[in-house]
C-alpha cells in the first residue's frame, strides 16, 4: 500500500472565517477514498485543495502541506500546469466544452503539446474507452458533447480527464444530478478506474461510501474527525460523532 498524498496540518480560511481546521490524512494508491458529512462541513473545499483550489476562490490564508509523492503542490515553484496533468478534477455537474465529442477529449492532450492525428486518435479512443463510453458514442465523434445524456456528459468529462493521464482522480459528487442507471455506471466505472487510478470522492449518499470505497473520511464543521477503511468507519468509529453521524443520528 503505497502513499500518495500526504497531507499534514492543513488550515483554510474565507476571508475572516476558518474553513478547514488542521487536517491530517494520508491518502494510498490504487484506492477509493471517500469524503462524508454533511452539506458544509468542508469536504467539497478539502477536494479541491488537492487541486491546488481549482476554481476556489477569494482565498485568504492557506497553512499547512499537501505534498503529492513528497513535493507540496503549494510550493510557488511548482509547475501547475504538470500538477493539472496528474490530478483530475470531475466536478457535480457535467460540464462539457461546447465542442465536439472527439475535440472534448483531445483538448488536455492538445494544450500539452500533442499534434498528431493518429497519435490523438488513439488518445481520444483509449480515454473514451476507459470511462466506458466508446460503445456509445464512437459512431459520432464529431457530434456536439452537449447533445449526451446528462450521464454521458459525466463519463466524457472523466474521458477528458484520463486522456492526460493523471495519477489521482478527484469527484466532488459526479453522481449527484444524475440518475440511478447512469449513477449505477459512474460507480462501476469507478471501481475499474482504482486499478490504474487513485480516486478521492465527496458524497453525501453513505450507502455509495459503503458500496464503493476502501477508505473513508468523516468531515464535520471544517475538520477532518476520522478516517479509516469503510467496513471500519461504518461498523466501529472511533469517534462518537462519526458514530452519531452514521447512524443517522447527527446531520
Amino acid at each position: 500500500m503505497n502513499e500518495i498524498l500526504r497531507i499534514n496540518n492543513l488550515n483554510l480560511w474565507y476571508d475572516s472565517k476558518q474553513a478547514l481546521q488542521n487536517i491530517n490524512m494520508r491518502i494510498y494508491e490504487h484506492e477509493i477514498t471517500a469524503l462524508i458529512g454533511a452539506s458544509g462541513c468542508g469536504k467539497s473545499t478539502f477536494l479541491r485543495t488537492l487541486d491546488r483550489l481549482h476554481d476556489l476562490t477569494p482565498i485568504v490564508r492557506i497553512t499547512g502541506e499537501v505534498l503529492y509523492k513528497g513535493q507540496n503542490i503549494y510550493d510557488p515553484d511548482i509547475a501547475v500546469t504538470q500538477l493539472r496533468k496528474q490530478i483530475g478534477m470531475i466536478f457535480q455537474k457535467p460540464n462539457p466544452f461546447p465542442m465536439s465529442i472527439y475535440d472534448n477529449v483531445a483538448y488536455g492532450p492538445r494544450t500539452h503539446g500533442i499534434s498528431d492525428r493518429s497519435q490523438l486518435d488513439d488518445i481520444v479512443e483509449n480515454a473514451l474507452r476507459g470511462a466506458a463510453l466508446w460503445d456509445e458514442v464512437k459512431d459520432r465523434l464529431r457530434s456536439s458533447a452537449l447533445g449526451l445524456s446528462g450521464g454521458q456528459q459525466q463519463r466524457l468529462c472523466i474521458a477528458r480527464s484520463l486522456a492526460v493521464e493523471p495519477n489521482i482522480i478527484l469527484m466532488d459528487e459526479s453522481t449527484s444530478a444524475l440518475d440511478p442507471i447512469s449513477t449505477g455506471k459512474i460507480e462501476e466505472l469507478a471501481l475499474k478506474l482504482k486499478e490504474r487510478y487513485t480516486v478521492i470522492m465527496v458524497t453525501h449518499n453513505m450507502q455509495q461510501a459503503r458500496r464503493i470505497s476502501d477508505r473513508c473520511a468523516f468531515f464535520w464543521l471544517g475538520e477532518m474527525v476520522e478516517c479509516a477503511p469503510t467496513d471500519q468507519l461504518f461498523n466501529q468509529p472511533k469517534d462518537v460523532r462519526t458514530k452519531l453521524y452514521v447512524s443517522g443520528s447527527m446531520g
